[in-house]
């Protein structure tokens, strides 16, 4: 469901992977008896229009059902905590302008990109 790299791409207003995101979700949270049905069918060839015409915006996530919103806050959670450093930390350093000039062009960059990753993570736990 989540394809090769095994992770869901999120982007600054919607999730950019939002077929695998909203399948993955949808049979995460299903019951057994709908699991069964799901595995019977191979999945939902018939989605209706209005599923295949939404996307998963920052305001679609927060509509979210309690479940899905529980399972997407507990992996954002998880994926934060496989970082080093916290928001915060990365804040700081950025803010330090003697200690940031210390760090490598390459270090730099990959701040600010653990910067931007976690901010947009962060405004994923405020949405759920």
């Amino acid at each position: 469901m989540v394809g090769e790299e095994g992770a869901f791409v999120l982007g600054w207003d919607e999730v950019l992977t939002e077929e695998e995101l909203s399948t993955t979700l949808k049979v995460l949270c299903m019951s057994e008896e709908e699991f069964k049905e799901y595995k019977e069918q191979d999945g939902w060839e018939d989605d209706s229009e209005e599923e295949e015409n939404s996307t998963l915006s920052n305001e679609a996530l927060s509509r979210l059902k309690t479940p899905c919103k529980e399972l997407l806050y507990d992996s954002v959670l998880l994926t934060l905590e496989s970082y080093g450093s916290d928001l915060k930390a990365e804040q700081d350093l950025l803010n330090n302008k003697e200690a940031f000039e210390k760090l490598s062009r390459r270090e730099q960059q990959a701040l600010h990109v653990r910067y931007g990753q976690k901010r947009i993570l962060h405004q994923l736990l405020e949405l759920v």
